[in-house]
């Protein structure tokens, strides 16, 4: 039984409409899924990715408009890397973000830079013989779209309180190396969960520009199996929770950072048109009798791949 690398990201964000500009426009990402918080209703949960919308590609947000800044500290996840095909690829999109207004620098090989609201990216280039989940954007060359997520890095005072749980109940290998990298290596696909030291005096802020959770993928007939070797591994997680588009278990990790495992589908295709996901608001079947208020309430937002064919 093995986790499936990352299912899904999830962020948080004070303005949807520039969300939606930056992470469709400028990154050239799908948005897959225009739905609400499961568990706060009023406020929109917009998913992004590939084509399909496939685990392992799916950086979601939840909308809080207005929400202040937060700040990423102890505990709290603070910067996802994307997966590239080639150098030429990395060069592509040190211009392609620059044009942008998108400040970029250089950590060795890899390229780094921040959302609108602060929240950082890191892009590598990645040999593997993996799928890439890749989405079709009129402004990215198809050959040096993103290709899904590489990993996530993480803040932590206390690293090795969370070997036990990762190792042993979760099934993540280490590196081997002393710089706080694991392995999350499943049949077809991987990533990396990374531990630095937190940043000294910046205090654990949840707001606008920060990681809210992260999500690893499963089988749907393990996910029982997965909860019950969390609860041996001492953690603490919820009962299985209905997502209609997956299911989902939850809980901290020794580190404090909130972990997800979720399953792989049923996906977003159970209530949309493969060709036109995201273009309307979309609502889990026991929120659809609240549409018309939540249709008069949530800030209305474009539809990317309508305005691209329309050009």
């Amino acid at each position: 039984m093995k986790l499936e690398g990352i299912h899904h990201i999830t962020a948080i964000t004070g303005d949807a409409p520039a969300n939606v500009e930056f992470y469709a426009g400028v990154l050239g990402l799908r948005l897959v899924k225009k739905s609400v918080n499961q568990d706060d209703p009023t406020v929109y949960h917009l998913f992004y990715g590939d084509e399909q919308g496939s685990p392992g590609a799916d950086l979601t947000f939840f909308e809080y408009p207005g929400a202040a800044r937060g700040s990423a500290g102890a505990g709290m996840l603070h910067r996802i890397a994307w997966r590239l095909r080639s150098v030429a690829s990395r060069d592509f999109w040190t211009e392609h973000l620059r044009t942008h207004g998108v400040e970029v620098s250089r950590e060795g090989e890899r390229i780094l830079f921040a959302d609108p609201e602060g929240l950082a990216h890191e892009l590598r280039v990645v040999q593997t013989d993996e799928e890439p989940l890749s989405a079709r954007s009129p402004d990215i060359p198809a050959e040096h779209a993103l290709q899904g997520f590489d990993g996530a890095r993480a803040y932590s005072a206390d690293p090795d309180a969370s070997a036990s749980l990762l190792a042993e109940a979760l099934g993540f290998a280490s590196s081997g190396s002393d710089d706080g990298t694991w392995e999350v290596r499943g049949e077809r696909r991987s990533s990396f969960y990374a531990y630095d030291p937190p940043p000294p005096g910046v205090p654990a802020r949840q707001g606008a520009g920060t990681i809210h959770h992260i999500a690893f993928a499963c089988r749907p007939a393990e996910q029982e199996a997965w909860r019950e070797r969390v609860v041996q591994g001492g953690a603490h997680p919820t009962p299985v929770i209905e997502r209609f588009y997956f299911r989902s278990v939850y809980f901290r990790e020794p580190s404090g950072v909130l972990f997800e495992i979720a399953t792989i589908g049923p996906g977003f295709a159970v209530d949309e048109d493969p060709e036109h996901l995201g273009e309307r608001l979309s609502l889990p079947p026991r929120y659809e009798p609240l549409r018309e208020r939540l249709e008069g309430t949530l800030t209305p937002l474009p539809s990317p791949r309508r305005a691209a064919v329309s050009r």
